[in-house]
């Protein structure tokens, strides 16, 4: 069993994700191994609240280039978690 803070590891704080903040969406780059239960789970322990759905997705790494050499970023998996109607907020600029 994977520890719930090895599965999530950081928010992403984006202008579209902060959008999504008002309808209970929290957007979290996340283990790419995890799967969606344990990322429900995994929220549900960190943040003590509901999960009602959990969205994700596997993105590739952009090729990035610096003078004549270049390279990939790393390969994500970002994961959309929205909560239950009564649950409360995540604080996650505190």
């Amino acid at each position: 069993m994977k520890e719930p803070r090895d599965i999530i590891r950081r928010p992403v704080v984006t202008e579209h994700s902060s959008d999504l903040m008002a309808e209970k969406k929290y957007t979290f780059v996340v283990d790419p191994n995890a799967n969606k239960t344990e990322i429900k789970e995994a929220v549900e322990l960190v943040f003590d609240v509901e999960v009602k759905r959990v969205n994700t997705a596997n993105l590739r790494g952009k090729f990035k280039r610096m003078g004549r050499y270049g390279g990939y970023r790393p390969d994500i998996k970002k994961a959309v978690v929205q909560l239950s109607e009564d649950s409360k907020e995540l604080d996650l600029f505190e």
